[in-house]
């Protein structure tokens, strides 16, 4: 089975842009600085199962009470 180059860019890019977004959203409501956070997750994006399990502790953190 051939692994096509460009399919594959695509899949990351789309994959980057997908964990990007939700991080982004989970990082607002789950830690004080949400762009490292975002940062972090578009980072650990580029190896799948990290950017998956990435998203899954910010989902499993506690909120951020307002002060």
């Amino acid at each position: 089975m051939d692994i096509n180059a460009a399919v594959l860019g695509q899949f990351m890019f789309f994959f980057l842009v997908f964990v990007g977004i939700t991080s982004y959203f989970l990082a607002r409501r789950k830690t004080n600085t949400p762009i490292l956070a975002t940062l972090i997750g578009v980072l650990l994006a580029i190896v799948p199962p990290l950017g998956l399990i990435y998203l899954a502790a910010l989902v499993l953190k506690e909120d951020v009470t307002a002060s």
